[in-house]
């Protein structure tokens, strides 16, 4: 079992990670948009951000993190610049995209769901800012940069924030350690998200009804008279 303070660094440097990982993901699509460098330093810097500052609003942890501390917004121009030079190295951007999307999900959903917890917010509140965490960041890039946003497209991507969100709440309501809690719950989200890429697995739509049509309904309200 980890000390607190030592676990205290862990997220701190999942973060981080979490932080730099999305941060990548909208340099991408800044390439992809070919935007100017300033374009991909903006797309990098609120994908990176975007998720961790709804969360901390909505749980009133303000100022925000990267008011906080302002690296987290150097970290996020300084990736985007390195991958304006680079972007042009993978073969399918959009791949390693994706992939990279899982990661930050995986990762984001589970700090959010901690930061949740860490606040007194309660285990279901817990996992929707792990849900919210994981999403946000990812529909503001997606947003800007004039594409269809993961999360409204019938991809298995929420689902899999919230079961990973999920996973870590319910061990720690359990009494798991928490360094643990973490790790299983990391790789629960990531799986079923890696999962759904490779299989390209998707929920089912909502299937559109016929409507009644007006002698339908002239029908019924005779039906209904005395």
């Amino acid at each position: 079992m980890l000390p607190n303070d030592l676990f205290a660094s862990v997220v701190v440097a999942l973060e981080w990670c979490s932080v730099a990982v999305f941060a990548t993901t909208g340099a991408l699509v800044a390439s992809r948009k070919q935007m100017d460098i300033f374009g991909f330093v903006l797309l990098g810097t609120v994908t990176g951000i975007g998720g961790g500052t709804v969360r901390d609003v909505l749980l009133g942890d303000l100022p925000v993190f990267w008011v906080k501390d302002h690296s987290y917004l150097i970290v996020c121009s300084m990736v985007a610049t390195i991958i304006y030079f680079t972007a042009h190295i993978p073969q399918s951007r959009y791949r390693v995209l994706l992939w990279l999307d899982a990661v930050g999900l995986a990762l984001v959903a589970v700090l959010g769901a901690e930061r949740g917890l860490a606040a007194h917010a309660g285990p279901v509140v817990a996992i929707t800012m792990g849900v919210v965490t994981a999403a946000f960041g990812g529909m503001i890039r997606d947003v800007l940069g004039g594409e269809s946003p993961l999360i409204l497209r019938r991809e298995i991507y929420v689902t899999a924030a919230m079961a990973g969100a999920a996973v870590f709440v319910g061990m720690i309501e359990a009494g798991a350690p928490r360094a643990g809690a973490m790790a299983v719950a990391f790789a629960v989200a990531f799986v079923i998200r890696a999962l759904a890429i490779h299989y390209e697995w998707s929920l089912p739509p909502y299937k559109a009804r016929a409507g009644r049509t007006p002698e339908d309904i002239a029908r019924l309200g005779r039906d209904e008279k005395p």
